[in-house]
């Protein structure tokens, strides 16, 4: 564990802000686009499983269960579901028939880019009302973030 001369109250007061406000953003972010997308909202761990798949092509079952920290069967379920409908392919190994690649079709990829463009572009409106300080400070703190959540999921590497 890296040496931190920050105190326990300042990490605690830090802590606490950081579990009020990412929930926070995320659902001002999800509102918006449940308003404006113009496909039929999926439920979160069919959501979580499609970005999961779009950024590891190939991904097979046991894998994304254990980056999305879920059982096998469960995610199997999830797969069955995207699959039927049409947003996801299942494609068997070659090398053992018991174990299925998944990839995103071609209307994941189309909706997935729509959703991930108007997130963008809702969160750079917001970022353009902040300061020019605000806007250096989470500049400067995007680097702590991503390793924060590499150390709270770590299979997500």
């Amino acid at each position: 564990m890296p040496f931190s001369s920050t105190s326990v109250q300042d990490i605690d007061r830090v802590a606490a802000a950081l579990v009020v406000a990412l929930p926070v953003l995320n659902r001002a972010l999800e509102r918006q686009i449940d308003r404006e997308f113009p496909h039929p909202r999926l439920p979160e761990g069919q959501l979580a499983l499609l970005w999961l798949v779009e950024e590891r092509e190939g991904i097979t079952v046991r894998e994304a269960a254990e980056t999305l920290l879920m059982k096998p069967n469960n995610v199997s379920a999830l797969v069955s579901h995207l699959t039927e409908s049409g947003l996801l392919e299942r494609r068997q190994d070659a090398a053992d028939k018991r174990v299925a690649h998944l990839y995103p079709t071609a209307t994941a990829r189309q909706r997935l880019a729509e959703a991930r463009q108007l997130k963008e572009a809702h969160m750079a409106r917001a970022l353009h009302a902040l300061t020019d300080g605000e806007l250096d400070a989470l500049g400067s703190a995007l680097g702590a973030l991503t390793s924060l959540a590499r150390r709270l999921h770590p299979a997500a590497d």
